[in-house]
């Protein structure tokens, strides 16, 4: 070990930017009498996400996951104790390592109960503007960003179609990959790196990709994901919610997240008990959405890599 390798991954002037944001962040909850709630990081279930790889921890024999968000703990205490919360900590993702990725990293997570996902929008706006004031900030729909810049309605877009448009813009191996697959990849390849500076948001998600979010009929009457994605000078930074209350409708996406894991080979990973004992018990109606914390710090201060926004990264710890 070289004498330098104890050295933090960022500078003084990053470490004060941090602790500054950290507090602008709680002041803008308290002036909005949304609590501040701190959340295991540990827990005995881990999501379903077939996308998202746990760290797992032996506790004496008891296997534990390092969780990658504090949604599912939140949504239980919203079961018990129906306020408004939000939780500003670390979270965990394994395999995830580059400049704009970190193992660890800070998640801002929040829960407003009575709102949509158009009226969380509104605040996550209000929040980015208040360390950025200038920013601007754009709506559109996921149909409006693929039919101004694709031609294609990806709500009824089929694979074929989706195919042609892919393999003109995009070289790989599309062997087994579906609809999502493509317009996920039609997203990262096409659409992000053509966002307009300022703050994103894109909102109404095809109802396959719903995650945890309702799923209701938009205004020409096609079924939506209530989600949105906002994106910061093209760089994704938070994933929003109407979530969804429905404890069945839960149990169907638990079991089609198991399936997608065995079809990829990935290890089976249990639907949370505790989280369907909450959603039976009752849920209130809210919105909720989860922010990363680093990515916002990195659009503050014009860092280009995350480690540079972290005391210790994953390489120095």
């Amino acid at each position: 070990m070289s004498n330098s390798e104890y050295l933090p991954s960022c500078s003084p002037a990053l470490i004060e930017a941090r602790a500054n944001l950290y507090r602008n962040i709680r002041d803008f909850f308290y002036a909005r009498h949304v609590l501040e709630v701190d959340m295991p990081l540990l827990a005995s279930h881990f999501v379903t996400d077939p996308f998202i790889q746990p760290i797992v921890a032996d506790d004496t024999g008891c296997t534990r996951y390092l969780q990658s968000s504090p949604e599912y703990a939140m949504k239980r205490l919203l079961a018990a104790q129906p306020r408004c919360i939000y939780s500003l900590g670390k979270v965990f993702r394994a395999a995830e390592t580059s400049r704009r990725h970190n193992p660890e990293f800070t998640m801002l997570e929040w829960y407003r109960l009575g709102l949509d996902d158009h009226q969380l929008m509104a605040e996550v706006a209000e929040l980015v503007q208040s360390v950025l004031p200038d920013v601007a900030v754009h709506y559109l729909s996921y149909h409006q960003w693929f039919a101004s810049n694709l031609g294609i309605n990806p709500h009824t877009c089929e694979l074929a179609e989706l195919r042609r448009v892919g393999k003109t813009l995009i070289e790989i191996d599309d062997t087994g990959l579906t609809c999502d697959d493509w317009l996920d990849l039609l997203v990262t390849h096409r659409l992000e790196p053509q966002m307009p500076a300022g703050l994103t948001f894109i909102y109404d998600y095809p109802a396959s990709q719903a995650a945890l979010a309702k799923i209701l009929p938009d205004k020409t009457g096609t079924l939506v994901a209530r989600r949105f994605e906002a994106f910061l000078n093209g760089m994704e930074l938070a994933n929003g919610y109407w979530e969804l209350t429905d404890p069945q409708e839960q149990r169907r996406r638990f079991a089609a997240d198991q399936k997608r894991r065995r079809d990829l080979g990935l290890p089976d990973i249990a639907a949370d008990p505790k989280l369907l004992a909450a959603l039976e018990a009752g849920l209130p109606d809210c919105a909720g959405v989860a922010l990363g914390v680093d990515r916002l710090l990195m659009q503050l201060t014009g860092t280009r890599d995350i480690a540079h926004t972290l005391a210790f990264a994953a390489d120095r710890v």
